[in-house]
């Protein structure tokens, strides 16, 4: 069903940020009949980085907000390519040589490549798609006139009747609600949390990466077909290389992962790689990771932050979502996910809303509902990296251990009921009425 900009609701809502979040809940209030204007503070729709995965619940919740995003998604997603390996997600690899592993004191826990775990992903398996691309497919979506670019916002705050929006280029706009979907430097979060409050700023993991593109043939040709062009996960001490096919498999997205002690030190999280620096993180690696690593193109480092728990996503009319309410690291493929899920639930709720009286109860329900699971994401994902790294206290270097934890560790993200959440914060919002 195509878009109208015309819904019925007696109440408008600004959206503030324009990427998978923001235009994710944009869509989901036009199909619920509520009207929105998204503003983007950049000139043009884009996004940074290139491959991102989503999970079977992600695109549960692509379906249940537009069947049109499944469809777009599905044109553009590239799944590993032999079918026997379809099902599964990461193929888990031992990356280091013995040697490598002694210098850490740790003993080998067996030989480079050998395979420590197969991890199945429901009816999807590995499922990834270029960032921009799949920014395209929701763009199409949105109505001619919903979105306004190069409006970086500023503040927010109620005026009389009205939320009040300041942008970056001195204008002004109204509304009745704001959904900050501005990303993990958000605005919109330090608006609703309160610039000093303690949770607010984005915290440094602890882990860096460096990101690049690989033509597929010449993956091929130095690592074989099986490991290039099927989902391969690297593991090592304080280290991990991710590989996986993007754009209908021309592309190897590659992601190598390495610890650094103390903080990052340096205002910019994304900079511009010394291949030299990288070679010397991952020197004492096994063959597939040291073929990888020369190859990649474009390539850059890049710092994880995360959020720390916010108290709520929800203050009055105001409310955040996506990387602006639980940014997360891509250890579990989940973050992108999140904001999907997000958007099903605040634009359903908002779609059952009668008056502006009633906004501040679909933000309340939207926040009880969504925080538990969403922070959980975030943390469980940090825990993802010890594991992959070998620096879980608990489980070390025992691959049997780690094997069966790994096996599951993933079914509570993948197999969420998205319907049912839904009809809880339906209760929820229903009870907030009655009280």
């Amino acid at each position: 069903m195509a878009l109208t900009n015309t819904p019925k609701m007696p109440f408008h809502v600004a959206v503030c940020g324009g990427g998978i979040g923001g235009l994710c809940t944009a869509i989901g209030l036009l199909h619920n009949n509520v009207p929105c204007t998204l503003y983007e503070s950049a000139a043009a729709f884009e996004e940074i980085g290139a491959g991102v995965s989503f999970g079977p619940n992600a695109i549960r919740a692509m379906n249940l907000l537009d069947p049109e995003i499944k469809i777009g998604y599905d044109r553009i997603a590239t799944k590993n390519a032999w079918p026997e390996k379809q099902k599964f997600w990461f193929d888990f690899n031992l990356g280091m040589k013995e040697e490598a592993w002694e210098k850490t004191g740790m003993k080998a826990p067996g030989k480079d490549g050998l395979r420590v775990a197969q991890v199945v992903a429901g009816d999807v398996g590995q499922c990834s798609v270029h960032r921009a691309h799949f920014l395209d497919v929701l763009v199409k979506l949105i109505p001619e006139g919903v979105a306004k670019l190069g409006k970086r916002v500023e503040n927010v705050e109620k005026k009389g009747e009205k939320m009040v929006l300041t942008f970056g280029d001195g204008t002004h706009a109204e509304a009745d609600a704001v959904i900050g979907c501005d990303g993990v430097k958000s605005r919109t979060r330090q608006i609703l949390l309160g610039e000093s409050h303690e949770n607010t700023d984005p915290t440094f993991t602890g882990k860096y990466a460096y990101r690049g593109l690989i033509p597929m043939e010449k993956a091929v040709e130095v690592l074989g077909d099986e490991l290039a062009r099927n989902a391969q996960m690297h593991m090592g001490h304080h280290g991990h290389v991710l590989t996986f096919p993007i754009e209908n498999g021309r592309t190897m997205n590659v992601v190598a992962f390495r610890t650094k002690d103390g903080e990052w030190g340096n205002e910019k999280w994304v900079l511009p790689m010394k291949k030299e620096d990288m070679f010397r993180d991952f020197a004492g690696w096994g063959d597939s990771v040291m073929s990888i690593l020369p190859l990649m193109e474009k390539p850059d480092v890049w710092a994880l932050f995360d959020h720390p728990p916010a108290p709520t996503y929800y203050k009055g009319c105001l409310a955040i979502l996506g990387d602006a309410a639980h940014a997360s690291t891509p250890h579990q493929g989940a973050g992108a996910g999140q904001a999907i899920e997000d958007a099903y639930i605040i634009s359903n709720l908002l779609g059952q809303v009668d008056s502006v009286d009633d906004i501040e109860k679909a933000f309340k329900a939207y926040d009880t509902i969504r925080r538990p699971r969403s922070q959980k994401v975030v943390t469980t994902s940090r825990d993802a990296s010890y594991i992959y790294e070998f620096e879980d206290e608990t489980l070390g270097s025992d691959l049997k251990m780690i094997k069966e934890t790994l096996e599951k560790r993933y079914d509570w993200i993948w197999d969420e009921d998205m319907p049912n959440q839904l009809e809880q914060a339906q209760n929820v919002m229903a009870l907030k009425r009655n009280l």
